[in-house]
């Protein structure tokens, strides 16, 4: 049992009053608030010290007032250590007085941009896209990369064309895990490993799953697989809640990523549950 208190590198909490979020209309059971204390009490007996909070795709163009929020949350609540802001980074360089204003909320320490959504393959390489990413590290911002597995070549790419930018992939590439799928995708992320600026989050692997029937052991060779390119020092646990709600309760991916780096040393697992995301978003528990 982890016997310190965790800080968790992706959580989203939602407002129903405040924003609109069309995606949650095909996920009813998503359909209400989600709190800091509602984490705390989903997460007994283990102590959530801190959490990033990661864009949740408001409908636009509410991503700037999501961002004022959570600084407003932090502002109260202790626990809200970061925020991944969302920004449409495909306006190119016209977004920077857009990530200059993010960029001066205390709680923001990177921008994401989904992409698992984009139908064009080709988004990430366009030359907008690029312009935008790049302007990030001059206000000392990360790029969350949120895809499906079959995006990886190109994000591949992305990385490899803006060595200047700090990546952290979300759901390690979200790979095909109910299908029971590993090819190409283990050698994409042992490729994408090989990019120093890139860390990767153990987060969203229950939800590629079936979710009534997954079990432990069906995850553990994709978890393996990212521990063994990323190494102890670039992996970050990240619960993914409440979207992991879809497949089962807060402490059964916590519990099962335990089960699986059951061989790590006490350090070690303080690296993975807590102090690698400290360093990866800069954060002052």
């Amino acid at each position: 049992m982890i016997d310190f208190p965790i800080i968790d590198s992706h959580i989203h909490l939602l407002d129903q009053k405040r924003f609109s979020y069309s995606w949650a209309n095909g996920a009813p059971s998503l359909k209400r608030d989600w709190t800091v204390d509602d984490l705390a009490a989903c997460a007994k007996p283990y102590q959530v010290e801190g959490l990033v909070f990661v864009e949740v795709d408001v409908d636009l163009p509410q991503y700037l007032d999501e961002a004022i929020w959570v600084q407003s949350l932090a502002h109260r609540d202790r626990r809200v250590m970061g925020c991944v802001a969302c920004l449409p980074l495909e306006r190119g360089r016209a977004i920077e007085p857009e990530i200059a204003k993010v960029a001066r909320l205390p709680v923001v320490r990177g921008v994401r941009r989904l992409i698992q959504n984009q139908p064009d393959p080709e988004y990430v390489l366009q030359q907008n896209f690029l312009d935008a990413i790049s302007l990030l590290p001059k206000y000392e911002l990360s790029f969350d990369i949120c895809i499906f597995h079959h995006q990886l070549a190109n994000t591949l790419e992305m990385v490899r064309r803006r060595p200047e930018v700090a990546f952290v992939l979300d759901h390690i590439a979200k790979p095909a895990i109910k299908a029971g799928r590993t090819d190409p995708w283990r050698d994409q992320i042992r490729q994408l490993a090989s990019c120093a600026n890139v860390v990767c989050k153990l987060s969203g692997l229950t939800t590629e799953a079936d979710h009534k029937a997954w079990r432990r052991d069906e995850l553990r060779p994709y978890i393996d697989h990212v521990v063994e390119c990323f190494g102890v020092d670039r992996i970050l646990y990240g619960g993914d809640w409440p979207v992991s709600e879809l497949a089962g309760p807060y402490v059964s991916w916590l519990e099962t990523l335990d089960w699986a780096t059951s061989g790590f040393t006490a350090e070690e697992k303080r690296k993975l549950f807590r102090d690698n995301a400290i360093k990866a978003y800069r954060l002052n528990p």
